[in-house]
């Protein structure tokens, strides 16, 4: 088998097993920087295309760049639209992270367009993601039961109704969003409020239940940070970003540039 596809196959099962893991966040273009974050050996990475200004065409070079130190790659596109998900699927992605979902019907939707048939409606095509062409029958025949299927949680409703959102098999995992989750509750900006942790509780609750991996991102990623969310039941963490590294570092030296030409 493709060790590609080896890998792909792995992380679902760790996932459904909801093994404690760590993933990776790329946030900007340039494929080193994939490269550089992969070497760490992160579980999975993934590719934020919705608060970003990755293309599609970059994506692709991204997943080829993490796929290439054999970590799987999940993109999270910019909106729920098929455009956008057929053609980073063909890229060679992985799976898929779905921003803010809120309703069954979304899920049914989505699983249309991600799955192969008899599950979903994806179109047959040959791209990247069937090393164009040289495995092709091994990828569509494998897509279904090895592609990775996640959703974001980011929204009070997406909470009240995560228990239908959770009920469909081909859901793998979800990530918890606190910042948007408390935005929608009143409190914006406040991810540890009571009610922001009391809402992401349910929703780390459910996925136990079900069967579901859940995760959410921590910026200032270090053990304390870390432990805390494993502490309330999130069986995989996203360490940070390559955004939130160079942010931090710009901070650290503006504040000792600062402090040194005031002396």
């Amino acid at each position: 088998m493709n060790y590609i596809f080896e890998q792909r196959a792995q992380l679902k099962k760790k996932l459904r097993n909801r093994e404690q893991l760590f993933a990776g966040w790329i946030s900007y273009a340039h494929p080193s920087i994939t490269e550089t974050f992969a070497r760490a050996g992160f579980d999975f990475m993934f590719i934020d295309m919705e608060h970003s200004t990755i293309s599609i065409e970059q994506s692709q070079r991204i997943i080829a760049a993490s796929q290439s130190e054999s970590i799987p790659c999940i993109p999270r596109p910019v909106s729920h639209s098929n455009d956008y998900i057929k053609p980073i699927l063909e890229s060679g992605a992985d799976g898929v992270l779905i921003q803010m979902v809120e309703t069954a019907e979304q899920v049914k939707a989505l699983i249309r367009d991600v799955k192969y048939p008899p599950i979903g409606r994806r179109t047959y095509g040959v791209n990247r993601a069937q090393a164009y062409g040289f495995d092709f029958d091994e990828y569509i025949n494998n897509w279904n039961k090895t592609s990775t299927f996640m959703l974001q949680v980011e929204s009070i409703k997406g909470v009240e109704n995560i228990e239908e959102l959770l009920s469909f098999d081909e859901v793998d995992g979800v990530m918890v969003g606190p910042l948007d989750i408390a935005g929608s509750l009143g409190v914006p900006g406040q991810t540890t409020h009571p009610l922001v942790i009391e809402a992401s509780r349910k929703v780390i609750s459910a996925c136990e239940r079900y069967g579901k991996s859940c995760g959410t991102q921590v910026a200032d990623a270090n053990p304390d940070t870390v432990n805390f969310i494993f502490d309330l039941g999130y069986n995989y963490a996203i360490l940070g970003s390559d955004l939130f590294v160079l942010w931090k570092w710009a901070a650290d030296m503006k504040s000792m540039m600062n402090s040194m030409r005031k002396n």
